[in-house]
């Protein structure tokens, strides 16, 4: 009998790193022994999701020996009646995250430029190297993402695409509608602008523009996971032209949705009411944790998200060791990855015993981690 060999990887395989790009707190806690007192950093949305949702994926649940429904169907048509499109512009997925692997698979071929900022959310360039992609990276511009540098850099290098989120992760800021709209005026020929809108729902009005489904341009992403509080049922979703949504057929996973989280959705769609109260608690949520930055002589930045980017006021390495020391405290928060932005640590809106365990703890963080930089 031959020896067995474990079977080769493919060369672009090979040549990643093994990368994760964020530690889970389910990780963290494990390494502690004991769970996190406040659950703050990955932006989930701690006011949960709509009761009807709830009550929707809980009756779904003795469904669950059934695949769910691989067109989506009821779903797409609550989401384009709600955006006012037609269904064939509307794509369903596990997550924006999954839908960017199918997009960059689709459109980005070994050895092709893709535009993102340094810094931006990690996950989208995962996927670009993933499938043999190059990317190319552009600076912030007073911690935001910068629109113009973004279309020069695609130009200059002929990108396939440029990701862009708009509100950002990690920083909180945000664009308005006018600043996108020139982008998007702007785009050089053959390159599509991924619009990741995640966090769209607790922006201000006036920061996404128009929807334009039928501009092949331009893919907008949304997501059942930030608002609309249901970021473990892994609901996103795309609107685009319908040749580009089309698209998606050749290379999903057409039974990746279960019928649990198409259920939860459509009942958290049609719960507005829900999503009213949420999005004024978040704003509550984010006035503290602005607070809580300002009495401990850190730095809120504006933001137009579920979190907030607090300035540390120093470098990357008091930073992490802020984040080390209120994990140690039980609080779990994270920070953004690159300099300049890495000065700043990232703390999600959640209700007030969360924010209550973040007062208590950031002093002593904040000491702890000084004495650790002498």
């Amino acid at each position: 009998m031959e020896t067995l060999k474990t079977p080769a990887l493919t060369p672009l395989a090979a040549s990643l790193p093994a990368s994760v790009p964020f530690i889970g707190p389910e990780a963290l806690e494990r390494r502690m022994g004991r769970p996190f007192a406040a659950r703050i950093g990955a932006n989930e949305n701690g006011f949960g999701p709509s009761p009807a949702a709830i009550e929707a994926m809980r009756a779904a649940a003795a469904e669950a020996w059934m695949y769910g429904d691989p067109e989506n169907h009821d779903l797409r048509r609550a989401l384009a009646r709600h955006h006012g499109v037609n269904p064939a512009n509307i794509m369903i997925g596990e997550g924006i995250d999954g839908l960017l692997g199918y997009l960059v698979r689709l459109f980005v071929a070994p050895g092709e430029k893709v535009v993102t900022s340094a810094g931006a959310y990690p996950t989208f360039n995962y996927h670009v190297t993933g499938y043999g992609g190059e990317l190319v990276r552009v600076p912030y511009r007073d911690d935001r993402e910068d629109p113009q540098a973004l279309v020069a850099a695609a130009r200059e290098t002929g990108a396939k695409m440029i990701y862009l989120a708009n509100p950002d992760n990690p920083m909180g800021t945000w664009h308005g509608t006018e600043a996108i709209s020139r982008m998007i005026e702007a785009l050089p020929a053959g390159c599509l602008l991924v619009l990741d809108e995640a966090y769209v729902e607790f922006a201000p009005e006036g920061t996404a523009p128009p929807l334009d489904p039928e501009n092949p341009a331009v893919i907008r992403m949304r997501t059942f996971s930030k608002a609309y509080g249901m970021a473990g049922a892994r609901v996103g979703y795309a609107i685009g032209a319908e040749a580009v949504i089309a698209a998606f057929d050749r290379v999903r996973n057409h039974f990746g949705m279960s019928r649990i989280s198409q259920a939860g959705a459509l009942a958290a769609l049609g719960d507005q009411e829900w999503l009213a109260r949420v999005l004024g608690e978040v704003a509550g949520a984010r006035a503290r944790i602005a607070e809580i930055g300002r009495a401990n002589g850190l730095t809120p930045l504006p933001s137009a998200t579920n979190f907030v980017a607090l300035d540390c006021g120093a470098d990357g390495a008091f930073a992490r060791a802020v984040v080390e020391e209120l994990g140690a405290h039980g609080v779990f928060v994270r920070m953004p990855f690159e300099a300049p932005q890495d000065r700043c640590i990232r703390v999600s809106c959640g209700p007030e015993e969360a924010m209550a365990a973040f007062a208590a703890a950031l002093p002593d963080a904040l000491a702890a981690a000084k004495a650790r930089m002498v």
